[in-house]
């Protein structure tokens, strides 16, 4: 199914790590200076590979069954599955660190597993990273509006 002439390379620029005192973004040494002036903002879109679903077994998937919705199956761009031809992955993150010399990037909350590669971190920029009148399907009433503080649990 892989043409060669489009397949590309991804490589991680750091990795999660899930601590007694806290969650972190570990910034590989050589993109450490990606980080200057990070810290400035409030919140920070994490792209990470979903590494424990990149199979594939898991990537000829097509359809998921939602944890909010299991009995309705949907199409893997409908949703949020990690299980898909890519498993390549977003959470928007509150800040609440940044030590660019380290590399540590502090986050409140992330779905993400310890150790996960993380593929690219951009700052959150309101007026590009939210749209007014966003609509939703019925099968998705009843969730939050924002992101929880307290996170989804993992």
């Amino acid at each position: 199914m892989e043409n060669p002439e489009t397949a590309f390379s991804i490589h991680p620029i750091g990795h999660v790590r899930r601590a007694e005192e806290g969650l972190f973004i570990d910034v590989l040494a050589p993109y450490r200076p990606g980080l200057h002036l990070l810290g400035d903002f409030s919140h920070v879109i994490v792209l990470w590979w979903a590494a424990q679903n990149d199979t594939p077994e898991a990537r000829s998937h097509l359809l998921a069954h939602p944890p909010y919705e299991p009995h309705l199956p949907t199409g893997v761009f409908a949703c949020r599955s990690p299980r898909r031809p890519n498993p390549l992955l977003l959470t928007t993150c509150r800040l609440l660190g940044v030590d660019e010399e380290s590399g540590q990037v502090q986050v409140q909350n992330i779905d993400a597993l310890d150790g996960t590669p993380v593929i690219d971190l951009k700052a959150y920029f309101p007026v590009s990273d939210r749209v007014k009148d966003a609509r939703l399907p019925d099968w998705l009433v009843g969730w939050p509006e924002w992101f929880p503080e307290e996170g989804l649990g993992l």
